[in-house]
């Protein structure tokens, strides 16, 4: 393969987004990536970054009593935006390669973690919990929530400006704890 048909990953892996392989995500890539990238395409009012929001979404399915699977997978359903970045959900409506090379992307990361067997009602707890971080985050951080009915939270979420290179760390842990759990069951 052509290597202008890659990237370099932070753990010097030639990583190529539109033929991706399991073998080749690593937990560290898309930590240092996501804890780098700011949600709502930067209009926050202070630094947030997805990892941020990746670790608000795991520690809420898990205040739910949702499975180890669940936490994980909420962990890092953003996931592919270490590799191919993101687009904001009203431009992403409109461009069906861009949402293909996400899911296909998406279903190699959980492959490589374990989880690729996701089923419906595990992907709805995981849009719930997205859905529902998203609306708070605005609502804290952009002063408007983004749902008309706020929904239920279980968990404090934590929306405080963070040095990048504490949630990076903290996104690796908390990796690392759940698959522990889902190892030991």
């Amino acid at each position: 393969m052509k290597r202008e048909n890659a990237i370099l990953t932070y753990t010097n892996v030639m990583f190529y987004p539109l033929d991706p392989r399991a073998e080749e995500v690593k937990l560290e890539d898309i930590a240092h990536a996501l804890s780098q990238m700011c949600r709502a395409n930067g209009h926050f009012k202070t630094f947030y970054s997805v990892a941020q929001h990746s670790l608000n979404c795991a520690r809420e399915a898990k205040a739910r009593g949702w499975s180890e699977r669940v936490q994980l997978a909420c962990l890092l359903h953003d996931a592919s935006e270490a590799y191919i970045s993101d687009i904001t959900r009203p431009v992403k409506f409109y461009l069906e390669d861009y949402k293909k090379i996400e899911q296909h992307l998406q279903a190699v990361i959980f492959s490589r973690f374990g989880i690729s067997d996701v089923m419906a009602d595990e992907c709805g707890q995981i849009g719930e919990v997205d859905n529902a971080l998203l609306h708070y985050e605005f609502e804290q951080l952009h002063y408007r929530g983004m749902l008309e009915e706020a929904p239920k939270l279980y968990a404090i979420p934590d929306f405080a400006e963070r040095n990048m290179t504490e949630v990076e760390n903290e996104f690796i842990c908390e990796a690392k704890r759940i698959l522990r759990c889902i190892e030991s069951n």
